[in-house]
């Protein structure tokens, strides 16, 4: 799930910053996405089990709310509308819920994979 990204180094920048935070609020605008109502962690695939285990993990009203928001953006997909403004989804309203969960399991497994390959010598 993790991949190397430049989102820290452009983020340090003030000028990178200033450049590069219009391009993103126009791409995010212009994905779509929130005019179906949906958040970006709601466009996550659902197929690796890092992202199953993070799923089974989330609060029972934020997992009700998502499922809610993905039938109802295929709803509105079907039905080849959009949702009415008040209904779409808010820049504000659009946080990460799932992503931290993801990158806690990712620790948790690197954690893991880190003490199942480490070798103990003994002192003689």
């Amino acid at each position: 799930m993790s991949a190397p990204h430049i989102a820290n180094f452009v983020y340090n920048k003030p000028f990178l910053r200033r450049l590069v935070t219009p391009l993103a609020k126009w791409y995010c605008n212009a994905a779509g996405y929130r005019k179906l109502g949906l958040r970006a962690d709601d466009l996550i695939p659902e197929e690796n089990d890092t992202v199953q285990l993070a799923l089974q993990r989330l609060p029972p009203k934020e997992a009700y709310d998502r499922m809610y928001r993905i039938r109802r953006a295929f709803q509105c997909s079907l039905s080849h509308q959009l949702l009415p403004k008040a209904e779409q989804t808010k820049p504000e309203e659009d946080y990460e819920y799932l992503s931290p969960i993801i990158r806690e399991i990712e620790a948790e497994n690197k954690e893991r994979d880190d003490l199942e390959t480490m070798s103990v010598k003994r002192k003689i």
